[in-house]
């Protein structure tokens, strides 16, 4: 069989449209070939190009002769969100314009920048206005992006590490990078990472740094010093180069405390002795749990002196006041052992994690209100683990407590003011806070315990509501102080909560837990939750009504309160 019968058939579809009619020749293989209509005919003789002539006789040919100069050589194709040659980031126009304008935004001293930051953070990015660059540069590029970005993280990270809330962190950090004329920010704030990204346009590729913080110390001078650097770098009237900021922070970081450590330990004392004598201890009771805070203050810097993490130090710094205590009931004694006790808790209770936590969930960070809530159950539960320990010992031992004991009944008044304003004063001293600062905060711890025992005690009150009632008055007086001297909150504030701490009702309820009565110890417990969470709300609610009624002059009133308009929970 040969190849040509070999082939299929071609069905009829297969035959071509240019197939040859009859009398033309096939090709040489046998089979027809495809030609066009634009095929030369067989026959006909064109001359081939010799090179001299032009193979084009349109008449748009050149021609001979006239010699055009050569095109210039055509850009490479690139993408349609390239950045133009005459595009310039440092001014960029906005994206676009919102349908009802841009607000009105006042940007001048009028007003603390923690107000004016956290305004624009709360906009979109497109309806931010124009940063007004406040400080000079060497150069009409300014600073370069990572040096700005990375100042920026420096400070936010100082002002997270001293208890700040995510929210104030945030504002300050975007306020530090739009005085270097950086527009198009975001800062982010967890509790442990901060990270800040720049993006100069659309088309620009953005700029991200980030920082872990590490470690946490509670220093409220440091705080009060990165506060009022960041209002001068925010002042356009005060000039100062990213060097200069660089070297103002490095002095910050190497301040030492204003305050010894001999100093602190007897600011721990005190405060316990203060927290005795405001739940109705006498001098006795005072100089007892005084000198148990002491010893529970040396045996905590110990063990950090040996490295173990803080969960142990607020175990073992509890156990002493519980011992002695116990030792009083045991000696039998004619004094308040509860007092004593109870005296050394309030200064174990974490009160100012307690507050920046409810603060953090009550403006929208939820990660890091949940981690700071969660710190604060890790220390919490410490407390709990050695105090419970001693009590269980004194327990079996004999001690007679009794968990129905009445702890400052209010009788009297003029005692439980100074104690008061005693305990808030060393609660400022432990958060080395400025000596300016101290007298501020005394004086607002002794109008809450008198707002809250006119309201509980003599008004009859329930303390839940007494304790949200006197917080609400420490938080509006602390934003107004801190308004008032362009500084963080926190020197006003945190102190002076203080003597509303639930110290007895921890006591009690680890007293019936000892003692066997898990639901009444359960009960007493949940109260102590209830008083924690009445003085969080009630300082975050305070601080809320000020900036409700002291708005922004010259923003517009539908982005007057952006937080107004977040989720709802659905």
């Amino acid at each position: 069989m040969t190849e040509a019968e070999d082939r299929k058939p071609q069905s009829d579809e297969a035959h071509s449209a240019f197939r040859p009619p009859h009398g033309v020749a096939a090709s040489a293989d046998g089979e027809s070939s495809t030609t066009s209509e634009f095929e030369i005919p067989q026959g006909l003789a064109v001359p081939r190009p010799t090179g001299s002539e032009s193979e084009t006789t349109s008449e748009f040919a050149l021609p001979e002769g006239l010699d055009v100069p050569p095109a210039p050589p055509a850009e490479a194709e690139g993408s349609a969100f390239s950045t133009p040659n005459t595009y310039s980031a440092w001014s960029a126009p906005a994206a676009f314009t919102p349908a009802g304008g841009f607000p009105a935004v006042s940007l001048t001293k009028d007003v603390p920048w923690q107000d004016r930051m956290r305004l624009m953070l709360r906009m979109p990015v497109a309806e931010r206005p124009a940063p007004e660059t406040a400080q000079r540069h060497d150069d009409e590029a300014g600073p370069a992006v990572p040096r700005v970005l990375d100042l920026t993280l420096r400070i936010g990270e100082l002002l997270l590490a001293g208890g700040e809330g995510a929210e104030d962190v945030e504002a300050a950090m975007f306020a530090v990078c739009r005085s270097y004329g950086l527009d198009r920010c975001e800062p982010n704030v967890t509790f442990t990472l901060l990270s800040v990204s720049h993006q100069p346009s659309l088309v620009d590729d953005p700029v991200t740094a980030s920082r872990t913080v590490r470690r946490r110390g509670t220093d409220y001078t440091r705080l009060a010093a990165v506060f009022q650097l960041v209002d001068d770098l925010s002042d356009p009237d005060t000039h100062i180069s990213l060097e200069e900021a660089y070297r103002r922070l490095a002095e910050i970081r190497r301040n030492r405390h204003p305050y010894p450590t001999w100093v602190l330990t007897a600011a721990s004392g005190a405060l316990a002795g203060a927290a005795s004598l405001l739940v109705g201890g006498d001098v006795v009771v005072f100089f007892a749990a005084l000198f148990g805070a002491m010893l529970g203050d040396r045996l905590a810097w110990l063990c950090a002196g040996r490295g173990l993490p803080e969960f142990y130090q607020f175990a073992v710094a509890a156990m002493p006041p519980a011992a002695i205590g116990i030792a009083l009931t045991l000696t039998h004694v004619d004094v308040k052992a509860s007092a004593v006790i109870t005296g050394g808790l309030f200064a174990l209770l974490p009160g100012r994690a307690l507050v920046a936590g409810v603060q953090d969930g009550l403006t929208g960070f939820y990660i890091t209100a949940a981690a700071r809530l969660l710190e604060v159950m890790y220390f919490f539960v410490s407390i709990v683990g050695g105090v419970l320990v001693v009590l269980y010992f004194g327990v079996q031992l004999g001690a007679e407590l009794n968990p129905d004991a009445a702890l400052g009944t209010g009788d009297e008044p003029v005692v439980q003011i100074f104690a008061s304003m005693l305990l808030s004063l060393a609660f400022a001293i432990l958060l080395q806070q400025e000596r300016s600062t101290v007298l501020a905060v005394t004086l607002n711890g002794g109008v809450a315990w008198c707002v809250y025992g006119a309201m509980h005690y003599t008004g009859g009150i329930s303390p839940v509501a007494s304790t949200a009632a006197a917080a609400g008055l420490v938080g509006l007086f602390g934003q107004l102080m801190s308004r008032y001297r362009f500084a963080s909150a926190l020197p006003y504030t945190t102190a002076a909560i203080g003597p509303l701490l639930p110290g007895s009702a921890t006591y009690f309820g680890l007293l019936a837990i000892a003692q066997s009565e898990v639901d009444e110890g359960l009960l007493s417990l949940s109260k102590a939750v209830a008083l924690a969470m009445a003085i969080a709300i009630g300082v975050n609610l305070g601080g809320e009504i000020s900036r409700l009624f002291l708005k922004v002059p010259g923003a517009a009133s539908a982005a007057g309160r952006r937080a107004a308009k977040r989720t709802r929970g659905f």
